[in-house]
């Protein structure tokens, strides 16, 4: 009996800036099912990073670019012992991470500098941008860890 495939559906991109990051973004950002308040603070959060750039979207994409991991582990039971295999990461699961670690990085900002998480989530983008700040941070360590399993490399199956 052959099993039905799952196909992946792609969500609409955003309407304000047809992008489909800010669209992914807006729906990590989501809580509760309350999409219009996700949507006023990242739209909030791009209207300031066009104040401070000239197209935010460049910024959005080059943070992106900069949080994406290339490797990461996943661990795998053989023999009662249990290894860390660096893997590849897939295209849509680095998407995934890098809009993660950007939010929880605008999250555990202090809030005794920034009043609003528009003005937290601007910051972080800017300096993800620029190569900095904790996302970067996340992402840098991630690969340094699977750097540091590359002789399990030969378990993954």
């Amino acid at each position: 009996m052959p099993r039905h495939q799952y196909k992946r559906r792609q969500p609409d991109a955003d309407p304000v800036y047809n992008s489909y990051e800010v669209a992914k973004l807006i729906n990590y950002l989501m809580q509760d099912g309350k999409k219009t308040v996700a949507r006023s603070i990242v739209y909030g959060t791009l209207e300031k990073l066009q104040k401070e750039d000239n197209d935010p979207l460049i910024t959005l994409n080059k943070a992106i670019a900069n949080v994406t991991p290339d490797r990461e582990v996943r661990p795998r039971r053989l023999g009662g012992a249990s290894y860390l295999v660096p893997t590849e990461v897939r295209s849509d699961r680095k998407l995934h991470l890098a809009l993660k670690w950007i939010l929880d990085a605008a999250r555990s900002r202090s809030n005794k500098e920034f009043h609003s998480f528009e003005e937290k989530l601007t910051s972080e983008i800017i300096e993800a941008a620029k190569n900095q700040g904790q996302a970067v941070a996340k992402r840098q360590q991630t690969e340094k860890l699977a750097d540091q399993n590359k002789a399990f490399a030969h378990l993954k199956w």
